[in-house]
């Protein structure tokens, strides 16, 4: 194993590029009446994800949008708004199109009762009707809130892929990230949706939290293998206490260092390999079998806010809170606070808070960023034949700073690798072709650690 101590000096603040621009550039100037006009010349294919945004309580490392409650009501009252805003993208957007992908996210998606979300997605499927024969339909689940009807509804409408909030299955861990989930009640939510039909299990694990190791991890590793996911989502902690006031819970000497987590990381991507597996992107790994690997080999694999998908050339639709919709030339983010989420679709707007409209250079960037992001290269030639440019000159700035990275990036006149160790440093390469993120001063707290 290698002695990473000196990649320390790797790690910066920088974005995981789940977009570009990324969601700090996103403001309010974005005009309404121009993204109206863009839904309603949308014609490509479309994602749609839902925001169901409760929790019952805190997880400390948690990072998303969530509202913690156990009040039916509130539960009732947001669907209600979800249907509204749905009824308000009919009258907007070209309902007959195919649905290649739709997304529950949460909170915790299975805090709604099976009632709940059948009648949801029934109200979604009356909209819209047309969904390709091989749509992705996926939901996350947090194993401690799952029962026999839930997983029956999500089957019966079509679900076929779920996503298993675990984590770690360390005591200690579990303990101080106020998240108790035992390996039986894991293992026993997973045998469920297999024995009802659901034959893509992918598994959330995150690295750097408080009181890991690297032996603590290989134990949560071997345990997570032996219920046998179709893919693995290993994510890096991402440490904003300035952002997420129950990060603050945690005494930041429990943290590990960033070499132990590269260790971690090289760990898992090491044992997952030997175990069948091979890394997708930044933080996922696959079986060969899996269309994630099959899109890798043939250079198709597409970054969005849900992680690596196939589906790429699909207009997002994000339906809910704080949701984001992604188009070819936009980003649009739903209002993250209730109130305004709500006056908004009470006065028959939707509820949108901020967004940015991409310039050409903005749509090159994200070119270049996403395809080293998802491949790990780039074929610079298809590049400049896409949008004619020189790229050598165009980004000559930028390739000087990647030269500071040399020993783990090899380029030609045709293409741009990324080798076995600089894929544990993937952000800090694609960061390089970010023109936003040079104005962003090094000490400003605006994202996580790359490392």
């Amino acid at each position: 194993m290698k002695d990473y101590k000196s990649f320390v000096k790797y790690s910066k603040a920088g974005p995981r590029y789940t977009s570009y621009p990324t969601a700090v550039e996103f403001n309010t100037h974005f005009n309404y009446d121009d993204y109206i006009e863009i839904l309603k010349q949308q014609k490509a294919q479309l994602s749609l994800y839902f925001h169901l945004p409760f929790c019952r309580s805190a997880c400390y490392f948690c990072g998303c949008n969530v509202i913690y409650t156990a009040k039916e009501e509130s539960k009732e009252r947001y669907l209600n708004y979800l249907f509204k805003e749905l009824d308000l993208l009919a009258n907007i957007i070209d309902t007959q199109r195919k649905v290649a992908q739709m997304h529950f996210g949460g909170g915790t998606p299975t805090f709604f009762s099976a009632k709940q979300l059948e009648t949801l997605i029934l109200k979604i499927k009356n909209i819209f009707p047309n969904f390709t024969q091989d749509s992705e339909i996926s939901c996350e689940i947090d194993p401690r809130f799952l029962n026999e009807e839930q997983a029956d509804v999500l089957i019966q409408n079509g679900f076929n892929r779920i996503s298993f909030g675990v984590q770690d299955f360390d005591e200690k861990v579990q303990k101080e990230i106020h998240r108790i989930q035992p390996f039986e009640l894991t293992k026993n939510a997973v045998n469920m949706v297999r024995k009802k039909g659901i034959n893509s299990v992918n598994m959330d694990l995150i690295y750097g939290l408080p009181y890991q190791s690297l032996e603590s991890f290989k134990q949560t590793l071997e345990k997570a293998l032996s219920i046998n996911p179709d893919r693995f989502a290993i994510f890096n902690y991402a440490h904003v206490p300035w952002l997420k006031k129950n990060m603050r819970k945690f005494d930041e000497n429990t943290l590990p260092s960033p070499d132990i987590k590269l260790q971690i990381l090289e760990y898992c991507e090491r044992f997952l390999t030997q175990n069948g597996y091979k890394m997708i992107g930044m933080d996922h790994f696959a079986k060969p079998q899996d269309e994630l690997f099959k899109a890798l080999e043939n250079g198709s694999l597409h970054r969005n806010f849900q992680g690596y998908t196939t589906k790429g050339g699909t207009d997002l639709i994000g339906v809910g809170l704080t949701s984001i919709g992604e188009g070819k030339r936009h980003y649009m983010q739903n209002f993250k606070d209730m109130p305004n989420y709500e006056k908004a679709i009470d006065e028959g707007r939707l509820p949108c808070e901020k967004g940015i409209m991409l310039d050409n250079d903005d749509e090159l960037r994200k070119a270049v960023i996403m395809k080293l992001m998802s491949n790990f290269a780039l074929n610079i030639e298809k590049i400049e034949k896409e949008f004619k440019i020189n790229f050598f000159e165009y980004f000559k700035q930028d390739l000087k700073e990647l030269q500071e990275l040399s020993e783990f990036v090899t380029i030609n006149k045709s293409r741009i690798s990324v080798n076995e160790t600089g894929i544990l440093l993937i952000r800090n390469i694609a960061m390089c072709f970010d023109k936003y993120l040079k104005r962003i001063s090094e000490d400003k707290k605006v994202f996580s650690k790359t490392v």
